[in-house]
């Protein structure tokens, strides 16, 4: 893997999860980890900090202390990856469901495309460890975004991605208006109607082993309702020109 990238992973009270993932992510050479901590009372920021010693540098961390929030925290997070010398921006969930052993497919696709997903509904894509009702749930949501929006990709709600520096740079992320998990979405919409090539790679992904789920019912409503806020934005729907490199 001869691309640099640099792996956005937004935290709040992952203090047991954050040393696990960020091992992983180390076994891979030109990869380097910014965590974007929102003022864990569990001291997640400055365990993040002990492991940028550990490992020499290689990760980073941005302590966010206002307005916390998942779409806020990856905006100021890709902002401040925007000025470091990397090839590909990458992200990441902090709870373990996506394998860091799987990032070099992801980043080796980025040769064909401006963003790849690790997608789960793609041939090779598995979940482990989830009930009936989520795997509904989660078939149910990514046919209603896919429908509302006429984005084609197969898992809109996936959180492994990662994007080409050029690419990223391109999106009005101070425009966007999504703070839950619907962010995702509204990314991956605003890339579409702005020409971006997308891509997706079979991933395993595994339910979260440690601390509690940061889905909640407002994050759900907020997500049935995003879909339709974005095709009525302005904003999101007006198209870029098309790249050509």
């Amino acid at each position: 893997m001869s691309l640099s990238a640099l792996v956005i992973v937004p935290t709040y009270n992952e203090r047991t999860n954050i040393p696990v993932l960020v091992a992983g992510l180390m076994q891979h050479e030109h990869v380097r980890v910014l965590v974007v901590d929102d003022n864990s009372p569990d001291g997640t920021g400055a365990l993040a900090e002990e492991l940028g010693r550990t490992y020499n540098g290689r990760v980073s961390v941005l302590h966010r202390t206002t307005n916390r929030g998942f779409g806020r925290s990856y905006i100021d997070g890709m902002k401040q990856a925007l000025g470091e010398d990397v090839d590909v921006i990458c992200q990441m969930d902090a709870d373990l469901s996506h394998d860091p052993a799987q990032l070099p497919d992801l980043i080796a696709a980025i040769g064909a495309a401006d963003m790849v997903i690790g997608s789960r509904y793609v041939r090779g894509g598995t979940i482990v460890n989830w009930p009936f009702k989520r795997h509904v749930l989660s078939r149910f949501a990514n046919t209603y975004i896919r429908t509302v929006t006429r984005v084609s990709a197969h898992d809109c709600t996936s959180g492994y991605r990662c994007w080409k520096k050029s690419a990223l740079a391109s999106l009005p992320l101070d425009a966007f208006f999504s703070d839950g998990y619907s962010f995702l979405v509204e990314m991956l919409f605003v890339a579409h109607r702005r020409g971006c090539r997308i891509a997706e790679v079979p991933i395993t992904f595994v339910e979260r082993r440690e601390g509690e789920s940061k889905v909640s019912r407002a994050v759900l409503l907020e997500s049935a309702v995003t879909p339709w806020r974005l095709i009525s934005n302005p904003e999101s729907s007006r198209k870029a020109p098309r790249r050509t490199s």
